[in-house]
């Protein structure tokens, strides 16, 4: 049996102004660790459809493009590309982000990020349970 290696553990915290923000800021890492490239104004699209639940009314349209300085033909676009990717759906006639990347940007978030060597993959324990359940503590951290 191979000794494992050895892993390096890192603990980072960051606070935000706003659940927008934080939600930019998330959407920011699962861009950069999926390598999707998604530029800033996708990456707010993205974190405000998530909290307003979809994109598809004309009221959520006008308000993004006043809170972020843009125009519907810009969302039309991203709205696009980002539905070719998987980031958006589209369900019940309504754009919407992806269920599986939406979280609750009201509550602290703690992610485990394990990132390891192709050779290991297949011989590393895959971790046990979900990282995304509530775990009740309401402090968000230790």
């Amino acid at each position: 049996m191979e000794a494992q290696k050895s892993k390096v553990i890192q603990k980072l915290a960051k606070s935000y102004d706003d659940k927008y923000e934080l939600a930019q800021q998330y959407y920011s890492i699962l861009s950069a660790l999926n390598n999707l490239k998604l530029t800033e104004r996708e990456i707010q699209l993205v974190a405000y459809t998530s909290i307003k639940g979809t994109i598809t009314y004309a009221n959520a349209r006008a308000e993004f493009c006043e809170k972020y300085n843009t125009t519907t033909a810009t969302i039309n676009n991203i709205v696009s590309k980002l539905k070719k990717v998987g980031v958006f759906i589209k369900e019940d006639s309504k754009v919407k982000v992806n269920p599986v990347i939406v979280l609750d940007f009201e509550k602290h978030i703690n992610l485990f990020i394990q990132l390891q060597h192709e050779e290991d993959r297949q011989e590393a324990n895959e971790p046990k349970g979900t990282y995304s359940e509530e775990d009740g503590d309401r402090d968000g951290g230790e």
